[in-house]
């Protein structure tokens, strides 16, 4: 893969030209697959979405899972608050800052997850804006809301790289305030780790834990396991992990251990 798509810097022509189109960005509807989110909490102005073309949730669909227990949040705000940048390249919106959060080699391939994290938009321009960027970026566009729906919003997004095949989407999500995950909660999803084969084993994981978390264990069904350090993710209020299964098995469970 390219240090441009590594890196992901766009010279400001190129913001420029996202502005000027803005008025022509079209609504994109919030990806239907949002309703078959299950388990854990439903907490207050809540919008996941999860790519439909990973299976990562697929209701009726055998293996897929997805476990939420909690949702990334900020911490409480100190009464004094400092001032925020003010211009979108400042606050990230068309440039989001990206982390890697893992990396390893399938059988001489090599994989890696990361999660990147775009600041809010503050009127409809910006959000357009920041729709065409995310499009280049390499998001799906069925997983992403309409402009107007990330007005005042931070979005995270985080997507896999297997070999040479383009970003593949695990899981975005969007708010206007990050709730805090406790102690011990965990938000996950598995999905098929070689590229293209979205019907195979859930080899992957992938998810987010709450900053005091040292260790997530995670569990495959020949009975074996992974242990990983979940990592810190610039821009995040949360922490980031995840881990590959062996061939030959597939995901059973992850649980934050001591």
């Amino acid at each position: 893969m390219s240090a441009d798509r590594e890196n992901h810097d766009m010279a400001q022509t190129d913001i420029a030209f996202l502005l000027a189109d803005a008025a022509d960005e079209v609504e994109i509807g919030i990806a239907p697959v949002q309703a078959v989110i299950r388990g854990g909490r439903r907490r207050r102005a809540r919008r996941w979405a999860v790519a439909a073309a990973t299976a990562l949730v697929l209701a009726g669909s055998t293996g897929a899972t997805l476990a939420v227990t909690g949702l990334p949040g900020a911490a409480d705000r100190p009464s004094t608050v400092a001032a925020q940048p003010s211009t979108p390249e400042a606050r990230h919106v068309y440039v989001p800052q990206v982390t890697e959060v893992a990396h390893g080699s399938d059988h001489g391939t090599g994989w890696r997850v990361v999660v990147s994290v775009w600041g809010a938009p503050r009127d409809k321009a910006e959000a357009a804006a920041q729709v065409a960027a995310m499009r280049k970026y390499g998001i799906e566009k069925n997983i992403l809301p309409g402009s107007r729906d990330l007005v005042g919003k931070t979005s995270h997004y985080s997507g896999l790289y297997y070999g040479d095949a383009p970003l593949r989407s695990l899981i975005f999500g969007t708010d206007k305030k990050w709730e805090p995950l406790s102690d011990g909660e965990l938000m996950s999803g598995a999905v098929p780790l070689a590229k293209g084969n979205s019907d195979g084993p859930e080899r992957l994981v992938a998810g987010a834990v709450a900053t005091s978390t040292r260790h997530v264990m995670c569990s495959w069904k020949d009975g074996t396991s992974t242990v990983v350090v979940p990592r810190r993710v610039a821009g995040s209020p949360v922490n980031w992990f995840a881990c590959a299964a062996p061939r030959g098995t597939s995901y059973q469970n992850a649980e934050v251990i001591p």
